[in-house]
């Protein structure tokens, strides 16, 4: 059985642009295949966790969102950095396109695609993280007895200045970047 570390997408891994719907629109952050690559020599899977409710609101089609999920997974392989798996939701209860206009069990903070993760790569969930730009990233965390960390990339700025999370615990840990978070956890391994 492996850990993990668990990364939203949006704000994390890329630009935050809204709903990307052109490939030219997708731009990695800065030292991202530096952190990835941090994990895989950690012995964690790194596994991607998004909602992509954008394939409801009819912005783009889950065909595309696949495809820019493959030229991801290889632009950080050709820098070294592993992805081992991608998991989305494509619903959204109030979008356009029909087949996915549904309430689904799969749209964080549902713990559906992180059980699919671990029945499909054998992953554990004791000693593994979650990094995201969100609140609900770390409510979603929290709720699975992860390690939390907030970058500040992303919507994770605005969340720290406006404090919002009053009545929600606060991240274990809020990194600048997810190069940042990777050397906290480096650190909390004993690394």
């Amino acid at each position: 059985m492996t850990r993990a570390v668990f990364l939203d997408r949006d704000g994390t891994i890329n630009d935050e642009a809204g709903y990307i719907n052109h490939m030219d629109r997708f731009r990695l952050l800065p030292r991202v295949e530096k952190a990835i690559r941090a994990f895989n020599e950690l012995g964690f899977a790194t596994v991607v966790i998004t909602n992509q409710g954008g394939v409801a609101k009819g912005f783009f089609t889950e065909t595309f969102l696949k495809k820019l999920h493959l030229t991801m997974i290889k632009e950080l392989r050709r820098k070294g950095a592993k992805i081992d798996a991608v998991y989305y939701c494509p619903h959204h209860p109030h979008g356009s396109v029909k087949a996915y206009s549904v309430r689904c069990r799969c749209r964080k903070p549902s713990d559906e695609l992180v059980k699919s993760a671990i029945k499909e790569l054998g992953l554990v969930l004791d000693g593994s993280y979650i990094i995201g730009d969100q609140k609900r990233d770390i409510e979603f965390g929290r709720k699975l007895g992860l390690t939390t960390i907030l970058v500040k990339t992303g919507y994770g700025k605005g969340e720290i200045i406006f404090k919002k999370f009053n009545g929600y615990e606060s991240p274990d840990y809020v990194a600048d970047d997810l190069y940042d978070a990777s050397k906290w956890i480096l650190k909390r391994e004993g690394y």
